[in-house]
């Protein structure tokens, strides 16, 4: 991985093998963000995604892989009792062009990622609601 900050956006490059989430933490760290819009697209390997069941209030996941693209890769950084917090999503097509996508809880590139992280100056923490069940944004 390697990237470049350009005042209030990140540009970087996520390389064959690397895991997206991981790097993205780590810019994260690195540069003191705590508040940012991320997007990128690129070509990933193994992927795991998931939805999630409002009325079971839980998260199912599937792994997969083979060749995908990148069709969209967005999502947030905020915090959460202090601690990075991320919120990503992803769309990935496959040879068919068939598209699958859902909340991102892994992604491994198998040729490159272009990665943009849009800072934005404040902190904006979340907090668990028990009847979404989800931890969702406190913006007061």
């Amino acid at each position: 991985m390697d990237y470049k900050r350009f005042d209030s956006t990140i540009f970087a490059r996520i390389d064959k093998n690397e895991e997206i989430i991981s790097k993205v933490m780590e810019i994260c760290e690195k540069e003191n963000i705590r508040l940012a819009n991320i997007n990128a697209l690129g070509a990933v390997g193994e992927i795991e995604i998931g939805l999630f069941d409002v009325n079971e209030k839980k998260y199912y996941s599937t792994k997969y892989t083979g060749d995908f693209e990148i069709v969209s890769l967005t999502g947030s950084i905020t915090t959460k009792d202090g601690n990075l917090y991320n919120h990503l999503h992803m769309s990935v097509g496959d040879r068919e062009n068939k598209v699958i996508g859902g909340h991102l809880n892994s992604a491994v590139v198998s040729a490159t990622c272009e990665l943009f992280i849009h800072i934005i100056d404040g902190v904006v923490e979340r907090e668990f609601n028990d009847e979404v069940g989800l931890n969702l944004l406190k913006l007061n």
